[in-house]
Protein backbone atom coordinates (compact mmCIF):
# COMPACT_ATOMS: atom_id res chain seq x y z
CA UNK A 1 0.00 0.00 0.00
CA UNK A 2 2.82 2.21 0.87
CA UNK A 3 4.84 2.03 -2.25
CA UNK A 4 2.02 2.68 -4.47
CA UNK A 5 1.10 5.39 -2.69
CA UNK A 6 4.60 7.08 -2.80
CA UNK A 7 4.89 6.17 -6.50
CA UNK A 8 1.68 8.09 -7.36
CA UNK A 9 2.48 10.49 -5.46
CA UNK A 10 6.20 11.53 -6.95
CA UNK A 11 4.15 11.12 -10.40
CA UNK A 12 2.05 13.47 -9.03
CA UNK A 13 4.51 15.95 -7.54
CA UNK A 14 6.32 15.43 -10.89
CA UNK A 15 3.11 16.45 -13.10
CA UNK A 16 2.32 13.00 -14.31
CA UNK A 17 -1.01 11.49 -14.21
CA UNK A 18 -0.86 8.77 -11.76
CA UNK A 19 -3.14 6.76 -13.76
CA UNK A 20 0.06 5.56 -16.04
CA UNK A 21 1.64 3.87 -12.55
CA UNK A 22 -0.66 0.51 -11.45
CA UNK A 23 0.85 -1.93 -8.78
CA UNK A 24 -1.46 -5.17 -8.81
CA UNK A 25 -0.75 -8.62 -7.91
CA UNK A 26 -1.38 -12.02 -9.47
CA UNK A 27 0.32 -15.00 -8.72
CA UNK A 28 2.02 -17.30 -11.60
CA UNK A 29 -1.24 -20.02 -11.82
CA UNK A 30 -3.12 -16.78 -12.59
CA UNK A 31 -2.18 -16.26 -16.32
CA UNK A 32 -5.77 -15.56 -17.06
CA UNK A 33 -5.74 -12.69 -14.38
CA UNK A 34 -2.38 -11.23 -15.35
CA UNK A 35 -3.13 -10.91 -19.16
CA UNK A 36 -6.42 -8.68 -17.84
CA UNK A 37 -4.51 -6.30 -15.83
CA UNK A 38 -2.08 -5.67 -18.44
CA UNK A 39 -4.51 -5.69 -21.09
CA UNK A 40 -6.28 -3.05 -18.80
CA UNK A 41 -3.50 -0.82 -17.90
CA UNK A 42 -2.24 -1.02 -21.90
CA UNK A 43 -6.02 0.68 -22.45
CA UNK A 44 -5.85 2.98 -20.06
CA UNK A 45 -1.99 4.05 -21.13
CA UNK A 46 -3.39 4.33 -24.76
CA UNK A 47 -6.21 6.37 -23.79
CA UNK A 48 -3.86 8.84 -21.84
CA UNK A 49 -1.62 9.24 -25.03
CA UNK A 50 1.87 10.40 -25.18
CA UNK A 51 3.21 11.27 -22.19
CA UNK A 52 3.69 15.00 -21.42
CA UNK A 53 0.62 15.53 -23.94
CA UNK A 54 -2.34 14.70 -21.54
CA UNK A 55 -0.36 16.19 -18.32
CA UNK A 56 -0.55 19.52 -20.83
CA UNK A 57 3.33 19.70 -20.60
CA UNK A 58 6.17 20.52 -22.67
CA UNK A 59 8.25 16.86 -22.50
CA UNK A 60 11.48 18.94 -22.05
CA UNK A 61 9.93 20.37 -18.58
CA UNK A 62 8.43 17.25 -17.45
CA UNK A 63 11.57 15.55 -18.40
CA UNK A 64 13.10 18.10 -16.07
CA UNK A 65 10.02 17.64 -13.27
CA UNK A 66 11.01 13.72 -13.75
CA UNK A 67 14.84 14.11 -12.85
CA UNK A 68 14.00 15.78 -10.51
CA UNK A 69 11.22 13.44 -8.94
CA UNK A 70 13.48 10.68 -9.61
CA UNK A 71 16.89 11.94 -7.92
CA UNK A 72 14.60 12.45 -4.59
CA UNK A 73 13.12 9.31 -4.73
CA UNK A 74 16.68 8.00 -5.03
CA UNK A 75 18.14 10.39 -2.14
CA UNK A 76 19.10 8.69 0.76
CA UNK A 77 17.58 11.33 3.41
CA UNK A 78 14.11 10.85 1.81
CA UNK A 79 14.04 6.86 2.19
CA UNK A 80 15.76 7.70 6.12
CA UNK A 81 12.90 9.96 6.25
CA UNK A 82 10.37 7.66 5.08
CA UNK A 83 11.85 4.46 7.56
CA UNK A 84 11.53 6.92 10.17
CA UNK A 85 7.60 7.67 8.76
CA UNK A 86 7.23 3.82 8.69
CA UNK A 87 7.89 3.21 12.50
CA UNK A 88 5.81 6.43 13.29
CA UNK A 89 2.90 5.23 11.33
CA UNK A 90 3.55 1.74 14.09
CA UNK A 91 3.89 3.47 16.91
CA UNK A 92 0.81 5.33 17.07
CA UNK A 93 -1.12 2.64 14.70
CA UNK A 94 -2.27 5.30 12.39
CA UNK A 95 -2.83 4.25 8.89
CA UNK A 96 -5.19 5.76 7.92
CA UNK A 97 -4.60 7.71 4.35
CA UNK A 98 -5.38 11.37 5.23
CA UNK A 99 -2.41 10.88 7.74
CA UNK A 100 -0.33 8.73 5.01
CA UNK A 101 -1.20 11.55 2.11
CA UNK A 102 -0.31 14.41 4.84
CA UNK A 103 3.08 12.98 5.98
CA UNK A 104 3.61 11.36 2.56
CA UNK A 105 3.39 14.82 0.82
CA UNK A 106 5.39 16.80 3.12
CA UNK A 107 8.36 14.61 2.91
CA UNK A 108 8.01 14.58 -0.77
CA UNK A 109 7.30 18.19 -1.55
CA UNK A 110 10.62 19.38 0.35
CA UNK A 111 12.55 16.54 -1.50
CA UNK A 112 11.94 17.33 -4.84
CA UNK A 113 11.99 20.31 -4.28
CA UNK A 114 15.59 20.57 -3.28
CA UNK A 115 16.28 18.58 -6.31
CA UNK A 116 14.57 20.96 -8.34
CA UNK A 117 16.83 23.89 -6.92
CA UNK A 118 19.88 21.45 -7.76
CA UNK A 119 18.86 21.23 -11.29
CA UNK A 120 17.97 25.08 -11.96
Amino acid sequence: MLTDHFIKRILIQAGVKPERFALEWASAAEAPLYVKLITQFTKKVKELGPLGEAEGMPLEQLKTKLAAAKAAAASVKLRTQFAKFTKDLRAVNDYSAQSIETKMAEKLNAAIAREMEKSA
